[in-house]
């Protein structure tokens, strides 16, 4: 039976333990959301994918890790695509490298630097 004092799993909930708990919670709800970005990325089709790049954390691209020591935060451009109509974005890092490979290919004048310059370096986007 559960008293005021626990909760369902018996984890205490005093002032000193409520702390950890909403961590573990966050945590668990965190690891949800990255699983179901990682799931979408492998349902992407390169041939109809949208991309996009943004200014981020290198190595927390989706800005999620609170615990992201300062020396680690350093910011670069991150790499994103979805399926069409989808508002989940996928970071390159967690898609399948044939993905990936194939979505720099078609995009490359969009995503490599400078991007958006037409024709800059003789770059340009695959031909579909």
């Amino acid at each position: 039976m559960n008293t005021p004092e626990t909760t369902p799993t018996s984890i205490p909930t005093t002032p000193a333990t409520a702390p950890t708990l909403i961590e573990q919670i966050e945590k668990g709800v965190v690891e949800q959301w990255l699983t179901i970005r990682k799931e979408a990325g492998q349902q992407i089709d390169p041939e109809t994918a949208e991309v996009d790049w943004n200014y981020a954390y290198t190595l927390d691209p989706y800005g999620v890790d609170p615990d992201l020591p300062e020396e680690l935060q350093q910011v670069g451009r991150e790499y994103f695509a979805r399926s069409p109509g989808s508002d989940v974005w996928v970071s390159f890092h967690d898609l399948p490298d044939a993905t990936r490979d194939a979505l720099w290919k078609k995009h490359k004048s969009r995503l490599a630097f400078p991007a958006g310059l037409p024709n800059f370096g003789g770059l340009r986007d695959e031909e579909t």
